[in-house]
């Protein structure tokens, strides 16, 4: 099947299977004069040719499974991974650490990504900071923007000329914001909303879901919609510890994040990672207590 094709300038979009939706993604090649980049390798890189294998350097936004991969078709282009994510993308250990999932979890974690993402750690990988600039030649560049929440070490990053900015898993999607990750953050992942619209950007790039946005109002519009999914989870939290007073275990399995009739095996993990987040938040706030466990609104 012929991958449909997005061409900006020096960058190309190439879907993933329903714009990226996971399990795939979108991939972005960026040419210069002396080097041509691959921003992350979704699962859509393994049915990509010659213009993926030319790729002299990957810049990873963040590390996650669906990132890595196409990886293993590029054992000899520069890895670069930002430094607070670059030990997720060296070994299986780190990727274990960053996900944070339970013990009894991880195995079968393992055994999924190696099958159905083609996983192999990337021991060779180096670091970038925020601010990492590449020089791509003919006036091609490529600049970090650190903006963390979905993990420690999520980027955008910005391809110029054209101010074609890849902003990874600031989505934009329905499901809204992921942060169910040992190295996940909701107060950073606030910051990051806010801090996005300042890029200077004309050109938007999902790794997921929407895929390429070129109006910028139609942008900050789809960006408030995907945040606003942060307060509509915790209000939902608020309003079901107004009437049951909950442990998390408890909150973990009514579940709001994911449908209850879905099961993977990180799912519960997930859950219970972003609801302390918001128990935390809500606390913060003087909005609810914890009482040996049990949380209630106050």
């Amino acid at each position: 099947m012929e991958i449909p094709v997005a061409r900006f300038g020096p960058a190309s979009v190439h879907f993933g299977e329903k714009s990226g939706k996971y399990p795939d993604g979108n991939q972005l090649l960026v040419r210069g004069a002396d080097t041509l980049a691959a921003f992350d390798t979704p699962l859509v890189a393994n049915r990509m040719g010659d213009e993926l294998l030319a790729a002299d350097l990957v810049i990873l936004g963040h590390v996650h499974e669906d990132h890595m991969a196409g990886l293993h078709r590029l054992p000899r282009a520069q890895l670069r991974v930002h430094e607070a994510d670059v030990e997720a993308a060296r070994s299986w250990d780190g990727l274990a650490r960053h996900y944070g999932y339970r013990p009894e979890v991880l195995p079968g974690m393992r055994a999924m990504i190696e099958k159905s993402f083609h996983y192999a750690p990337r021991p060779d990988a180096q670091p970038y900071a925020d601010g990492a600039c590449w020089d791509l030649g003919g006036g091609v560049r490529v600049t970090a923007f650190h903006m963390p929440g979905h993990t420690s070490g999520h980027c955008v990053l910005l391809v110029e000329p054209g101010g074609i900015a890849f902003i990874g898993d600031i989505d934009l999607s329905s499901f809204g914001p992921y942060y169910g990750d040992a190295t996940s953050s909701l107060a950073q992942f606030r910051r990051t909303l806010a801090a996005v619209k300042d890029i200077p950007a004309k050109i938007w790039i999902t790794s997921h879901h929407k895929g390429v946005v070129t109006d910028r109002e139609a942008f900050l519009s789809l960006l408030g919609a995907f945040g606003s999914r942060l307060d509509a989870r915790e209000g939902a939290i608020a309003a079901h510890l107004k009437t049951r007073p909950s442990t998390l275990e408890e909150l973990v399995e009514h579940r709001f994040v994911y449908p209850k009739h879905l099961e993977e095996l990180f799912y519960d993990d997930a859950e219970r990672r972003v609801i302390a987040q918001h128990l935390g938040s809500l606390a913060a706030a003087g909005r609810a207590v914890d009482e040996g466990g049990r949380w209630r609104m106050r």
